[in-house]
């Protein structure tokens, strides 16, 4: 099949891909395709009234300077759909993972625990993320302070504004010597397969790589109920989901989990349905829009 030949103009992120699609707009009379990746629009349901009041107006308008928007989870593309006036939507779960290196690195688990403080037979719970209000980490905190289990160690990869405000949250809380604050890493993978559970609390996400990297590393992961997440999580072997505030159920979700761990009937499925989702099978699904076949 003969391909078309065209410029492309990719874009991504909100403020740079308005600011982009508005400086297009005459390009775009010349021949140039303009293609925008949402990675989640600000904009969803339960969200603020001022997102919608702020981007919404934004996206709706630049979506008529826009050749293809893609969407990276269904509750966006289902929106983009019906009010989006780009001239093509398109749904792509997300902009790919190297599922094989979770799947297959090799780590000293004990040597990894120890570097990191977490002793070789406790439960290692990890998160992924930066520390701020989005990745609701403290609800975390609160369960486990709830569940008062000495073997439960949670561990964050990542920095931010609350690293403070956390750490003296799990002090007060009586957990502190079992919060563990990596700050950035270069070693996610080797965490993954250090750890025992994944959990990911977020209030909004579009697609978290960070959880789709904990599964393909074979973890049981526990989930906020939010879109994006749904996509990739059912209440089945691979783990759960629990309403994003809600502590009680978040507690009884890491009991089950845990429980499984320790009595060894736990079996994750999610290493399966990560195939959907790796680098090589979203760079073709790219690859084929740009060929507009």
């Amino acid at each position: 099949m003969e391909q078309n030949s065209y410029d492309i103009v990719h874009c991504h992120t909100p403020i740079a891909a308005m600011c982009t699609r508005l400086a297009c707009r005459k390009a775009r009379k010349q021949g140039t395709k303009v293609f925008y990746t949402a990675h989640g629009f600000h904009f969803y349901k339960g969200a603020p009234l001022k997102n919608w009041l702020l981007y919404y107006p934004v996206e709706w308008l630049c979506a008529h300077f826009t050749d293809v928007l893609i969407t990276i989870n269904r509750e966006d593309y289902q929106l983009a759909q019906k009010h989006m006036h780009a001239k093509r939507v398109e749904y792509v779960p997300g902009v790919g993972i190297d599922a094989d290196k979770f799947a297959n690195t090799q780590v000293d688990r004990a040597e990894k625990r120890r570097e990191i403080g977490i002793p070789a037979d406790a439960v290692m719970i990890l998160s992924v993320g930066e520390l701020n209000e989005n990745k609701n980490h403290q609800t975390v905190l609160r369960a486990l302070a709830e569940i008062d289990d000495p073997s439960l160690h949670y561990a964050i990869a990542g920095n931010g504004s609350l690293k403070e405000k956390l750490e003296e949250l799990a002090c007060s809380l009586g957990i502190g010597d079992r919060f563990h604050l990596l700050g950035y890493r270069r070693d996610i993978a080797e965490l993954n397969k250090s750890a025992d559970l994944y959990i990911l609390p977020s209030i909004r996400e579009g697609l978290n790589v960070s959880l789709m990297e904990a599964m393909s590393a074979g973890l049981p992961v526990i989930c906020s109920d939010i879109r994006g997440n749904r996509d990739l999580m059912e209440h089945d072997s691979a783990g759960f989901r629990y309403p994003t505030f809600d502590v009680t159920v978040l507690i009884e979700r890491i009991k089950d989990v845990v429980q499984g761990i320790k009595t060894k009937r736990f079996e994750v499925q999610g290493v399966e349905r990560m195939v959907a989702y790796r680098t090589d099978t979203i760079q073709e699904k790219i690859l084929e829009l740009y060929g507009m076949r």
